[in-house]
């Protein structure tokens, strides 16, 4: 699994998209007020979601060539998934499951629809 992209909440999306310009991302999709992702010189990938920390968790995703074999792999040693694969209208194929404290991650394949979606900017 890669980790490569995390998603943050955000309440001022104006705001914030230019906080993370001024630390030298490169915005990569613009979706106001709701979306926004940005993509370092390395390719990780770095989202904000409209909300606030009570609404709109951090979520950690690790790519994956096939979701659904990951998924099978992880079930097998006893992890639990609040999600079974599925198919997203935003290309992506993922499943969803919460580490011990709470913390939601995401099993997922993206490939080219990560870094270049075809609304990207």
């Amino acid at each position: 699994m890669d980790l490569n992209q995390i998603t943050v909440p955000c309440t001022d999306y104006y705001l914030s998209v230019e906080f993370y310009k001024k630390l030298g991302l490169r915005q990569i999709v613009h979706s106001p007020p709701r979306y926004a992702r940005f993509e370092t010189d390395a390719g990780t990938t770095l989202s904000l979601h409209n909300g606030t920390a009570e609404t709109s968790a951090v979520v950690i995703y690790f790519e994956v060539e096939n979701v659904d074999t990951e998924v099978a792999r992880l079930k097998a040693n006893d992890i639990e998934f609040e999600s079974a694969p599925v198919d997203q209208e935003w290309l992506w194929r993922e499943a969803y499951l919460r580490d011990p404290a709470g913390n939601r991650i995401c099993i997922y394949h993206g490939g080219e629809n990560r870094r270049f979606p075809a609304w990207r900017i």
